[in-house]
């Protein structure tokens, strides 16, 4: 078992890193090659750049048991037909039950937003925010 971060944007890297650091859980994390992490514990995967190169990189290295952690559905999606687990920057761990209504909901979300209309944007991010994150992370690692 190992947590596999899509490290493009995600937020709660450090705080994850440092949680698999005190458990001795291998960590690695993907991104594209237009950003740079060196982050010591954790092993890096740099993928071209490119709309889904992480997400895909990633959805072709995880394994049954692996928690990723990442902001796209999709990527989950995957993630979860594979046999691993997948939680977000905000704590949601994606699941059977839910990952349909998530994806639903980001396809008519699109169709709003191509029809010129605008949509909620995410929310600022706040401590209670990591709060969860972590809770809902130990959980998982738990669980394992």
């Amino acid at each position: 078992m190992r947590v596999v971060i899509d490290a493009d944007a995600c937020p709660v890297t450090d705080i994850a890193l440092g949680i698999c650091r005190e458990r001795g859980i291998p960590c690695l994390l993907v991104f594209d090659n237009s950003h740079f992490f060196d982050k010591q514990g954790a092993e890096c995967l740099i993928v071209d750049k490119g709309a889904d190169s992480a997400d895909l990189k990633i959805a072709n290295t995880v394994s049954r048991g692996d928690i990723v952690i990442t902001q796209d559905y999709g990527l989950a999606a995957m993630c979860l037909g594979k046999g691993a687990r997948a939680l977000n920057q905000n704590g949601l761990i994606f699941s059977d039950k839910n990952i349909e209504t998530l994806l639903y909901s980001r396809f008519v979300n699109k169709k709003i937003r191509q029809s010129g209309q605008r949509t909620k944007g995410p929310s600022k991010r706040t401590a209670d925010n990591d709060t969860a994150f972590i809770k809902a992370f130990t959980f998982l690692l738990e669980e394992i």
